[in-house]
């Protein structure tokens, strides 16, 4: 059964946590320089691969003990916020090999597997499986994640650098850590909780 408060939930953990990262600089670098429809098309998809895998490991969490897995969800929320709050935010960008041509397949296929391989065990593809397992419901959670990711691929594509200039960077990373702290103290005191 689709929540719109779990996808909502989960649409804000995932965007707050994804804006600030690497591949949203990619976005914007590869949107610069080809058609930003083609750039989507290939993200879009690899970003949907990454949720399916990440509701699946999430999903199987589901078959352990509730009060373990609301205990591990917790502490794996905890590590999250801990990863945003001490992570440089002036990460270097990544050196992005561009197609020989303009072709709708060379440049969607770049995106792709620019996305495919620099998220895989990414933050929000662990945080997408830790709500998976928190909420049980797979298409909720899995909505949500994909929306945010695209969310925030059409945003780097289309003009990441013009939101930087107005919302600072460190703040979206320090609202993203204190949401995930947040979710860590519920599913720490429902683990623990008689």
């Amino acid at each position: 059964m689709l929540s719109f408060t779990i996808m909502a939930i989960t649409f804000g953990v995932v965007f707050l946590a994804e804006l600030p990262d690497k591949t949203a600089l990619a976005g914007l670098m590869l949107g610069t320089r080809y058609r930003a429809s083609y750039v989507f098309a290939g993200v879009a998809a690899a970003f949907a691969v990454h949720v399916v895998l990440a509701v699946a490991a999430g999903s199987v969490l589901t078959l352990l003990p509730h009060r373990l897995v609301q205990a591990l969800v917790g502490v794996l929320f905890l590590a999250g916020a801990a990863v945003l709050l001490l992570k440089k935010t002036d990460e270097e960008e990544e050196k992005i090999k561009a197609p020989a041509d303009q072709s709708f397949w060379k440049v969607s296929g770049a995106g792709f597997m620019l996305i495919l391989v620099a998220e895989f065990g990414d933050l929000t593809q662990i945080m997408t499986a830790n709500l998976a397992a928190r909420y049980d419901n797979p298409l909720s959670v899995g909505l949500g994640a994909v929306l945010a990711l695209w969310a925030v691929a059409g945003i780097g594509i289309l003009g990441g650098r013009t939101l930087m200039k107005y919302v600072p960077l460190r703040l979206i990373t320090k609202v993203a850590a204190c949401l995930m702290l947040a979710l860590a103290g519920f599913s720490l005191y429902e683990a623990l909780a008689p």
